[in-house]
């Protein structure tokens, strides 16, 4: 199976209205720029969306928000972004927070064949919401779904043609997990290398999980905050 596309625009083929993604990175670092473009630009709405984080605002999954392409946002953390607060606020975006180590347990499980695992995260509070709920070692917990969803997209370092993914430092954070959530993996590098140039021992995430790659071009890597001493 050729798992090599030439661009994000034949990466994203097949991904169509209201269906649900998973994208990875973690603030503006390490997100598949070139893959949240082709879908900005191809008008793709009604959107149902996993990731840490929303982008900012005009950058990352903040330009998917700025043309109201995001029907459903699910997120750990969303405090960077004006537009994702006024579209919440307004009532024009869904919205599920969840906490950021249950939502990498969920993308993880899914990615496994894990379809639900108990955690205390979230208990007595408005996660909690109609989950089932069992005590285990005198603690309660919650019931947790497993994610799997319809394409995931990540952002790597290097790929081989194969499919294999190495992340880079921090810019592995969420990418890994949902390398593996999707039932349509599309993969964007920065250097793609013939199979056998990586070393099997820093292989991140096998080619197993990766439906098609392609490397990316014009990479901005925007910093989130600027923050430089006087």
């Amino acid at each position: 199976m050729r798992k090599v596309v030439k661009n994000a625009i034949e990466a994203i083929a097949g991904l169509t209205d209201n269906m649900s993604i998973s994208v990875g990175g973690f603030g503006l670092c390490g997100i598949p720029e070139n893959s949240i473009q082709a879908i900005y630009d191809a008008g793709i709405t009604g959107i149902t969306c996993y990731s840490n984080n929303a982008g900012v605002d005009g950058w990352g999954l903040g330009l998917l928000l700025q043309k109201h392409q995001i029907k459903k946002m699910i997120a750990s953390y969303v405090g960077e972004n004006k537009e994702f607060e006024r579209q919440l606020l307004s009532g024009e975006l869904e919205v599920e927070l969840i906490p950021q180590g249950t939502l990498a347990e969920r993308l993880r499980a899914g990615g496994a064949g894990i379809p639900a695992f108990f955690v205390p995260a979230g208990y007595g509070t408005e996660v909690q919401g109609n989950k089932e709920v069992r005590e285990f070692n005198g603690k309660m917990h919650l019931l947790e779904m497993g994610i799997v969803t319809d394409f995931a997209i990540v952002k790597a370092w290097k790929g081989d043609e194969s499919g294999n993914l190495v992340f880079r430092n921090t810019a592995a954070n969420f990418n890994n997990m949902i390398a593996t959530a999707g039932k349509i993996t599309i993969a964007e590098v920065e250097e793609l290398v013939p199979i056998g140039a990586l070393d099997p021992n820093h292989i991140h995430t096998p080619g197993i999980f990766v439906q098609r790659i392609f490397q990316g071009t014009d990479y901005q890597k925007k910093i989130e905050f600027v923050t430089t001493r006087d």
